[in-house]
């Protein structure tokens, strides 16, 4: 177990987003550090990692949609919750570009009934799950922190919205709220065929050849779902030391938003290579592809210097461990696998 968190014990924590891979990863990281955890379920999702280790049995379970008007600000009220980690949304970018609005619903006006619920009740720490697609198109790279927004596709603009949302909060009200904008996170838990990692990893084990819907050259920052949860606990532990600051003082994590990733990119196709390799099994992935998909990002990398900075914190797995333990855990779960 890592160092950050440690401060957790006897809180009352609120999730959402908790049936999520990293949701999942975040309660289990929560509760092993004795915190009291409350998480918002709309869906019965069977499969998801929170039910599938036993995890959800472990917490208060406050069923409902993230958008019913004042069911959140029940649930922080009447759990007594002092720490909020949100990270429900809308997340699959095919499914944003076909149903923009839906998107727009769950992840902006979701993003400000959690935010102004959080207000309500003077909520001491509150960690917001953006996304590094909200700086869109860059030739230099890796991002940093102070880089312009140019999120043009809706699923980048809900997060990019969000963002903004959520830090206008500290700005304005003085709630102590930290934004995260994480690489593309993988690992035990993600269950949702439609991303690489998921797909790649039943095909290998059930034998088959995994498909690359691209032509494998696009890009991508990888990072680990246990370094990610770490993340998360950093900037927690980093809001409580910017205890007694107000809107306008320098603060370590108010206010803040904080790159986090694996530190380098990964083409597609070197980490269906990597599963492959991993697995042991012999086979020649399927390029169905040509360039990168529609409304996706083509090169994406974020430089996570000013997290490491200001909490220490850094990825601890490098890819082929962290392949590794996610076969681990599917090997485990095959009956949960897509098909």
């Amino acid at each position: 177990m890592s160092r950050f968190g440690e401060s957790m014990r006897g809180r009352s924590v609120f999730v959402t987003g908790a049936s999520g891979m990293l949701g999942s990863w975040l309660v289990r990281a929560l509760l092993d550090r004795g915190a009291t955890v409350t998480v918002l379920r709309r869906d019965e999702v069977r499969a998801s990692m929170l039910t599938l280790d036993g995890l959800e049995a472990r917490c208060t379970v406050v069923r409902g949609d993230l958008l019913t008007p004042g069911l959140v600000e029940r649930a922080i009220g009447e759990h007594e919750c002092d720490t909020v980690f949100h990270l429900a949304a809308q997340t699959i970018v095919g499914t944003a570009n076909r149903s923009p609005v839906p998107t727009f619903e769950a992840n902006i006006r979701g993003t400000w009934l959690l935010m102004d619920a959080c207000r309500t009740h003077d909520v001491r720490r509150v960690v917001v799950a953006a996304s590094d697609t909200v700086y869109g198109v860059y030739d230099e790279l890796p991002y940093r922190e102070d880089f312009a927004f140019r999120a043009r596709f809706p699923y980048d603009v809900s997060k990019a919205a969000t963002d903004l949302i959520a830090r206008s909060y500290w700005h304005t009200y003085g709630v102590p709220v930290a934004i995260t904008r994480l690489a593309n996170i993988y690992g035990g838990g993600d269950l949702n065929r439609s991303r690489l990692l998921p797909e790649a990893i039943a095909a290998v084990l059930r034998g088959r050849a995994p498909i690359i819907r691209s032509d494998g050259s696009p890009e991508r920052d990888f990072l680990y779902v246990e370094d990610a949860a770490d993340a998360y606990l950093a900037i927690c532990d980093a809001l409580d030391a910017d205890e007694g600051c107000v809107p306008g003082a320098v603060t370590r994590a108010r206010g803040e938003a904080f790159n986090a990733g694996g530190g380098r990119p990964h083409s597609v196709r070197s980490i269906i290579d990597a599963v492959v390799r991993v697995s042991g099994h012999d086979l020649t992935p399927d390029v169905r592809g040509t360039g990168t998909p529609s409304g996706e990002i083509d090169r994406k990398y974020g430089d996570s210097s000013k997290l490491r900075d200001r909490t220490g914190w850094e990825p601890r797995v490098g890819l082929d461990e962290g392949v590794e333990r996610t076969i681990a855990w599917y090997r485990e779960h095959l009956d949960a696998l897509p098909t």
